[in-house]
């Protein structure tokens, strides 16, 4: 082996590799450029639904210039929306009443002990400082806290929906039908009823 074997190659020589192919200088800005583009776009997988509809809303008129196929994307992505908040809704109307339902079940058990303290009250056997008045209004705490409401007051205007008519007494003076007596009150939970209030109705004489 001579010298001339281990010369150096000059300038403009081409640098054969292994397998005789071109050997291929390293460029660290090329490199740069390549890590880059292979990372994904966090930016743009962040975007959902509610971006797309936003955006979609600030500019009317370029959903309006969009291409046929955007702009029936967002149609439909609004329409899927808009569905979904009516299931929300209604699902949410569907559990308050399964809860006041529950809830009024229980409590409809307590009405005949609530009738029983509101007829002790009126007789005078509810004395303050007794036990019986504590008891009482221990009770009542509870029942109010469960949300239920008691309805039916003498003066009130008589509406069917709510009240019991068990008597119609013919009033000199009444124009429309007027709770003369409330004979047993009424409960109700939101807008399930426990049991209406059975009142003594005055009515207009003839």
């Amino acid at each position: 082996m001579t010298n001339k074997d281990f010369e150096q190659p000059e300038d403009g020589d081409e640098v054969l590799g292994e397998e005789g192919s071109e050997a291929q200088a390293f460029d660290p800005e090329s490199q740069e450029d390549t890590d880059e583009s292979a990372q994904p776009d966090a930016e743009a997988d962040a975007l959902t639904i509610e971006d797309i509809l936003a955006a979609a809303q600030s500019d009317e008129a370029a959903v309006a210039d969009a291409p046929a196929e955007e702009h029936d994307l967002v149609l439909d992505l609004k329409r899927v929306q808009a569905e979904y908040a009516n299931y929300r809704r209604r699902t949410e109307e569907q559990r308050q009443i399964e809860i006041e339902r529950t809830t009024g079940s229980v409590a409809a058990k307590l009405l005949p002990v609530l009738d029983d303290l509101d007829r002790a009250e009126k007789h005078g056997d509810l004395v303050e400082g007794s036990a019986l008045t504590a008891i009482a209004e221990k009770l009542r705490g509870v029942v109010t806290r469960l949300g239920v409401e008691r309805y039916g007051e003498a003066g009130e205007e008589f509406d069917p929906r709510q009240h019991e008519a068990i008597f119609q007494a013919p009033t000199p003076g009444t124009e429309t039908p007027t709770i003369l007596e409330v004979v047993e009150i009424g409960y109700r939970i939101g807008e399930t009823e426990l049991r209406p209030a059975k009142v003594v109705v005055a009515v207009p004489a003839e």
